[in-house]
């Protein structure tokens, strides 16, 4: 009976605690799970309400506060979750509301200042680690740390206008301080500099600015080499550079090599291959003036010249222009001379010089070629050139063949075509004499004309001159005898298609002087034609006295 009186109770009191919570309309959840059942005491190790459920973690310091700290009025629906509402902002709005972007809930000390820094894009390198925040955030007070830039000069202006070594702003330089400092260093060393404007190599690599930029003035330097190596020009001596006349342009001759070495001249103007690669310029300039160096071979090679023996030049009389016949190749080989006015070919293809030019004078060898070869001529057999009176020019005949041959005689005086290409010179020259064979076709070829029978050359007393009737074609034929130009129209007229062979009319085989007209013309078919003529006889000769041209 007590136990259900105290349940009864309970419930009762539930039902009354509902109807006036001061926690809120919208908060129902068991008393029981905050509060004992003893004056409504709250005990926090023994609550057994979940505060996660809220979405408001209780974490750190958070688990040991009291619930009224954070829930004043005890509507707890009421109570924001930002850290602000709650926390008096000491820094003054200049790092924003979110704490938790510095802050956990164990503490208010920072751990991770250089990852804010580094998301705030100013990550904390070089000396900048070892700083205190107000070193920078120099404020009204050590906790607001306004926004100061992320450019170095924002921080370092003064630094920059107090610079003296080198003056910055005489120097006009950039106000980016990173442009020449490294920002993971701790000074102020200028490692960094961007000099690709004059690239400091080599003998340019130098660390202290002040020896090349000597005024203290960085904008005023000239990346003209002349002005700072003005005294290094005038002092140089091998070669003297003042002397030789030489350009005040360095870079036409030198890099930046330390030394000045190795140097290479641009000398275009008298390539320097072969035999002329020298190092030592005074092996060429010995006068130690770099302007009147002739360029001339026989300026510098006269005594090589002089003492030459294989060929002797100076008394053969060679020319002093040593490119006429050398290159520069170390011991003047292989040489070449221009032998062009009589071509080096075939049977002149001579490497030994002295065979042709034995007397061991270049200048007066004859380029005739009879000069160097009579006793050829004088010993030739066939044909015997002396005897045949050949010209003496063998050039008209003969290349430069070794052997002589082949050899081409030009014979357009007469010419040998068809029958009359003959290989052997003796066939014609017969007589061993080349000047005095005749030309006439009657003096070779009297034999052919005399054992002509078809026709009988001499019975019809033909005329010796056979190119008359015949050309040079082998056998004779074809041949053209103009009958109708010199006796009488048989191809033509009244006469033509009227005949068969020549013995038609020339009815004599032996002689064709004689011709008959009777034999065609009885003296019956034209008596009557005749009447009138006075003194007619019939006969054949008489009928060509009066018709020439076969014509009544």
């Amino acid at each position: 009976m007590r136990r259900l009186s105290f349940t009864i109770v309970n419930l009762l009191c539930i039902f009354i605690l509902q109807a006036q919570s001061p926690h809120g309309e919208s908060f129902a959840i068991d008393c029981a799970q905050c509060h004992t059942s003893e004056g409504w005491e709250v005990v926090p190790s023994e609550i057994s309400f979940n505060h996660n459920s809220t979405n408001f973690d209780l974490e750190g310091t958070h688990r040991q506060i009291d619930c009224a700290s954070c829930h004043s009025d005890l509507v707890f629906e009421n109570t924001p979750t930002d850290c602000i509402s709650c926390h008096t902002d000491i820094h003054n709005q200049s790092v924003g509301n979110d704490c938790m972007r510095c802050h956990t809930a164990d503490s208010w000390l920072v751990f991770n200042i250089p990852e804010i820094h580094e998301q705030n894009g100013f990550p904390l390198i070089g000396v900048h680690t070892n700083l205190s925040c107000v070193e920078c955030h120099s404020n009204e007070t050590t906790l607001v740390f306004n926004p100061i830039g992320n450019e170095c000069i924002e921080c370092h202006r003064d630094d920059y206008l107090a610079t003296q070594n080198p003056n910055h702003i005489a120097g006009g330089f950039s106000t980016d301080c990173v442009e020449c400092h490294n920002p993971f260093g701790f000074g102020w060393d200028a490692e960094g500099i961007n000099h690709d404007f004059f690239p400091l190599t080599k003998g340019h690599d130098i660390q202290d600015c002040s020896l090349c930029h000597t005024s203290g003035n960085f904008s005023d330097a000239t990346p003209d080499c002349f002005s700072c190596h003005s005294n290094d020009f005038a002092s140089a001596a091998n070669p003297n550079h003042q002397q030789a006349g030489f350009s005040t342009d360095c870079l036409q001759c030198h890099t930046t090599d330390v030394g000045w070495m190795p140097a290479s001249i641009d000398h275009d103007f008298f390539p320097l291959t072969l035999g002329h690669d020298i190092q030592d310029c005074n092996d060429c300039h010995q006068n130690g003036n770099f302007n009147n160096t002739p360029t001339d071979c026989f300026a510098c090679h006269s005594e090589d010249y002089a003492q030459t023996s294989d060929p002797n030049h100076q008394s053969a009389g060679f020319p002093t222009d040593c490119a006429s016949c050398h290159s520069t190749n170390p011991g003047w080989m292989p040489a070449v001379v221009n032998h062009d006015f009589f071509p080096l070919t075939l049977g002149h293809d001579i490497q030994d010089c002295n065979q042709c030019h034995i007397d061991g004078n270049f200048s007066n060898t004859p380029t005739d070629c009879f000069a160097c070869h009579n006793e050829d001529y004088a010993q030739t057999t066939n044909p015997n050139h002396k005897a045949a009176n050949f010209p003496t020019d063998c050039a008209q005949c003969h290349t430069t063949n070794p052997g002589w041959t082949p050899a081409e005689f030009d014979h357009s005086f007469f010419p040998l075509t068809l029958g009359h290409d003959i290989q052997d010179c003796n066939q014609c020259h017969s007589n061993g004499n080349f000047s005095n064979t005749p030309t006439d076709c009657f003096e070779c070829h009297s034999i052919d004309y005399n054992n002509a029978n078809n026709p009988n050359h001499q019975a019809a007393n033909f005329p010796t001159d056979c190119v008359e009737c015949h050309t040079t074609n082998p056998g004779w034929t074809p041949a053209n005898f103009d009958h109708d130009g010199k006796y009488f129209p048989i191809y033509s007229g009244k006469h033509d298609d009227v005949w068969t062979t020549c013995t038609d009319c020339h009815t004599n085989p032996n002689n064709f002087a004689v011709f008959d007209c009777l034999s065609c013309h009885p003296p019956g078919e034209t008596a009557d034609e005749h009447e009138d003529v006075a003194g007619y006889v019939y006969e054949s000769n008489a009928c060509f006295q009066c018709h020439p041209n076969g014509e009544d």
